[in-house]
């Protein structure tokens, strides 16, 4: 089977290929049958492991190849495995856009008479820069702890510093000029400004032309339930593109690129662990049992691990807040809206912080009291100027090292940019946990949030 229309169009030209793809259809009629006997979140933390599982017995059969790409099959695997799990992620972001839409308006429309949509947005980036602070302070500590980038010898790559958009002009650009273009790039910041200018606009008519708005009010009510029950129906599939999901991160990175980097790897995941039992302590101080916390959102976190999409994984997150969590549906929505563009405690805190006290280290620059002092400032302003641009975790870290005066060193970098998406599965979970935990958290403070299930 080597000609090109199997190698290149059909992409199956070894039988290994054939039999990944027959075994993954069986895992999931194991996984239809599993959903009839054990809940929800057992069932994810089930498809995960059999995602790892098949993953590793995949790379296995290969040989453990350096770098799996050079394997043809292995490159098809990844392929065909792709189409479940990112062709989910892609059903999902197809939802994203309507529901941060409709929900931003339906939340100032419906806000009562001294209910102000400022404080409102001024606690939720209060909110979300900082734990995004505390974020930075973690890495550092751990950074230093774990000594990274002391006395290693490191080749430089060949990865170049990505181009830096000055923050005005990325503040600037995050302004809907164009809201049917900022739609269409799920500009979600941008959409978010659009969507509160006519959930004001609703507001303010409403007192003296309700009758002939009344119509609009309805379908926004009416376009709101039937999202989210398409988002209920998508949210069905998740299992069996979780599966797909983690076997493909595994088949595409492979285990080898791993072992090369193996202290950053578990500096980053400690980080996150301790990041992740801050956030616990600020759940406990709005007066919410950390272990039913966890339970009740285990579904987006699961989701935003396995697919790296803290966008992507945003109506996963808004249900789960408002049907488990028992947040306010208003303030789920433009917390997490938010929250999935700015002031993400792992992509644009935790690692940024990482790589600059490990280059740092690689280059012999001093780190002292005002290095780390600009350090905090730099990284926590960059998580709000980076927000809605593609690949934000290498753009926080471009943006980073340069605003510190290293970017000459930036190639040091690139053994750790090579495994990103074993990174960016913990920093994406982090994420979506701090925008979260700001959500009940900014909820409890307007009084707008239920009792959970003990």
């Amino acid at each position: 089977m080597d000609t090109t229309f199997f190698s290149q169009f059909i992409m199956i030209t070894n039988v290994f290929t054939i039999v990944s793809i027959i075994v993954l259809i069986g895992l999931f009629f194991i996984t239809k049958k599993l959903s009839k006997k054990v809940n929800f979140t057992k069932l994810m933390i089930i498809s995960t492991l059999l995602g790892i599982g098949l993953g590793v017995i995949i790379q296995w059969v290969a040989g453990f190849p350096k770098d799996p790409s050079t394997v043809t099959w292995l490159t098809e695997v990844d392929k065909w495995y792709g189409l479940i799990g990112y062709g989910f992620m892609d059903l999902l972001k197809m939802l994203v856009v309507p529901i941060v839409f409709v929900s931003i308006i339906r939340v100032i429309m419906n806000l009562k008479e001294g209910e102000d949509i400022n404080k409102l947005t001024s606690r939720t980036i209060i909110m979300l820069l900082g734990t995004t602070a505390i974020a930075v302070i973690v890495g550092i500590v751990i950074g230093n702890l774990f000594k990274l980038g002391v006395g290693e010898q490191v080749v430089k790559s060949s990865d170049q510093m990505k181009e830096i958009t000055p923050v005005v002009d990325t503040l600037r650009g995050l302004l809907p000029s164009n809201p049917v273009n900022a739609m269409a790039e799920a500009n979600i910041v941008a959409v978010v400004i659009f969507a509160a200018f006519i959930g004001l606009a609703i507001k303010r008519l409403n007192k003296k032309y309700s009758d002939v708005i009344k119509p609009f009010v309805d379908l926004i009510e009416a376009f709101y339930k039937i999202i989210v029950s398409v988002s209920i129906t998508v949210i069905k599939l998740m299992p069996y593109a979780v599966i797909a999901l983690m076997a493909n991160t595994i088949v595409g990175r492979g285990v080898s690129s791993i072992l090369g980097v193996i202290d950053f790897i578990v500096a980053l995941y400690v980080s996150i662990f301790i990041m992740f039992i801050i956030h616990l302590i600020i759940i406990s101080l709005n007066g919410i049992n950390p272990i039913t916390y966890v339970k009740n959102v285990s579904k987006p976190l699961i989701l935003a691990f396995t697919s790296r999409s803290s966008v992507g994984t945003l109506p996963v997150t808004i249900e789960a807040l408002t049907d488990n969590a028992k947040v306010d549906e208003g303030i789920a929505s433009f917390v997490t809206s938010l929250g999935s563009n700015m002031g993400m405690n792992g992509c644009a805190g935790i690692y940024p912080a990482l790589m600059a006290v490990t280059i740092a280290n690689m280059s012999g620059t001093p780190m002292n009291f005002s290095f780390y002092a600009m350090l905090l400032v730099v990284v926590t302003i960059s998580s709000l100027g980076i927000a809605g641009i593609p690949g934000t975790a290498s753009m926080a870290v471009s943006v980073v090292i340069s605003g510190m005066g290293m970017g000459a060193y930036f190639p040091l970098a690139g053994g750790i940019l090579a495994i990103d998406p074993i990174l960016d599965m913990g920093r994406t979970m982090l994420n979506v946990n701090g925008s979260m935990i700001s959500a009940v958290t900014v909820a409890k403070s307007f009084n707008k949030i239920g009792e959970t299930e003990k």
